[in-house]
């Protein structure tokens, strides 16, 4: 889906909610004033994206912009927490993994948005929290 820019301006607030909340884009497809009209209106979206690291960082850069707080975290990461039912190495990498993780969520606590970056599927999820 090609994202025309005069939904942008021309939709009212409840018509550009309802069209695109809870849609996937590619990364090519959105503009960044798009972008900001999904945050600026608490939207929940996601982005196919090649680069989800980098353009995790620029979402989350536009969230901070608009005023909003939020997490940026690796999903499926608790799997790391799985290697501890085994031995050895395994029991200190699930330790080390549950420990961070812990001390992330207190850092970041109560944001406004989540942004999880799901390296396997190449997306990034962005989830309004509040």
């Amino acid at each position: 889906m090609i994202v025309d820019f005069n939904d942008i301006t021309s939709l009212t607030r409840e018509q550009f909610i309802d069209k695109y909340s809870y849609r996937t884009f590619s990364c090519w497809e959105i503009s960044t004033s798009f972008l900001q009209r999904l945050i600026e209106y608490r939207m929940n979206f996601s982005i196919n994206t090649s680069n989800v690291i980098e353009d995790a960082r620029i979402v989350e850069a536009f969230i901070e912009r608009n005023g909003f707080t939020c997490r940026v975290y690796t999903e499926n990461r608790a799997a790391g927490m799985g290697a501890a039912l085994f031995s050895g190495v395994g029991t200190v990498i699930g330790a080390a993994t549950a420990i961070g993780i812990a001390a992330h969520n207190l850092a970041t606590y109560n944001p406004d948005f989540e942004v999880g970056k799901n390296l396997l599927d190449k997306k990034i999820n962005v989830t309004y929290k509040k």
